[in-house]
């Protein structure tokens, strides 16, 4: 569908209304962007985003709606497009995290993990992929901890190892669209996501554990987002770890 016409880029930024897609959707704002903010659950919040990027003299929306229900976020896309004029960025930041060993695991945590994680991932990069225009890119989220095996991660950690799997199909898939299809696979970020649950002793460990001394902060990742939206061109289907050099 098309809406006005604009000359300026836009991207479309789910779970962007908290932690790292919030300091997307400024950073995005920033370097000139209009902004769909996604919400699931807390408008308010996803408003606030919207005020932000109006204050920097962007248009922006907030739209809410389950990344996993493939009507829902059709529907989401065609509002994104009427409203701001076409799609060239999408950045999936939207997922959940539940911890725990294997062994004793909650199946039922499992299947809702994954179906955010996973089955999202798939009905946005499926709309991305028919969506976006020429110069776009799709922007995946994985997580540094497929590599550095973590305990108690492992259903977590399958959900994401599914997410770059995809992200780096979808790449080679998209030959000839002039889209590019990455991954960003944080490590420790502080976000609530990531602090919930943690103790004091476990955030310390994780914190000395980077050379840099320190966890990332939401906009250290959303640097590389910014890179990989718009001037990394030639980085295509590569998964970009943005963890301060740990692991």
């Amino acid at each position: 569908m098309t809406g006005p016409e604009t000359s300026r880029r836009v991207a479309l930024v789910t779970g962007g209304s908290g932690g790292i897609g919030r300091a997307v959707v400024d950073r995005l704002a920033r370097d000139g962007y209009d902004v769909a903010v996604h919400y699931a659950g807390n408008e308010a919040r996803a408003q606030e985003a919207v005020a932000a990027v109006r204050q920097q003299g962007g248009r922006a929306l907030a739209v809410g709606g389950d990344v996993a229900d493939e009507v829902a976020m059709g529907t989401l896309f065609d509002t994104v497009e009427q409203a701001l004029g076409g799609i060239d960025v999408v950045v999936n930041t939207a997922g959940i995290m539940v911890l725990g060993p294997v062994v004793g695991f909650d199946l039922a945590d499992l299947d809702r993990m994954h179906r955010t994680n996973i089955r999202g991932a798939f009905v946005v990069s499926q709309l991305a992929a028919a969506r976006l225009r020429a110069g776009g890119a799709l922007i995946n989220f994985s997580t540094s901890v497929t590599r550095l095996q973590f305990p108690t991660y492992a259903a977590y950690v399958a959900s994401k190892a599914a997410v770059e799997g995809l992200t780096l199909i979808l790449a080679r898939e998209l030959r000839g669209r002039d889209v590019t299809v990455n991954a960003v696979a944080p490590g420790p970020t502080a976000t609530p996501l990531f602090l919930d649950g943690k103790s004091e002793e476990e955030v310390g460990r994780l914190r000395s554990a980077a050379p840099l001394e320190r966890l990332g902060q939401p906009d250290d990742v959303a640097e590389a987002v910014a890179f990989l939206a718009g001037p990394a061109r030639w980085v295509n289907g590569q998964v970009l770890f943005v963890n301060g050099g740990i692991g």
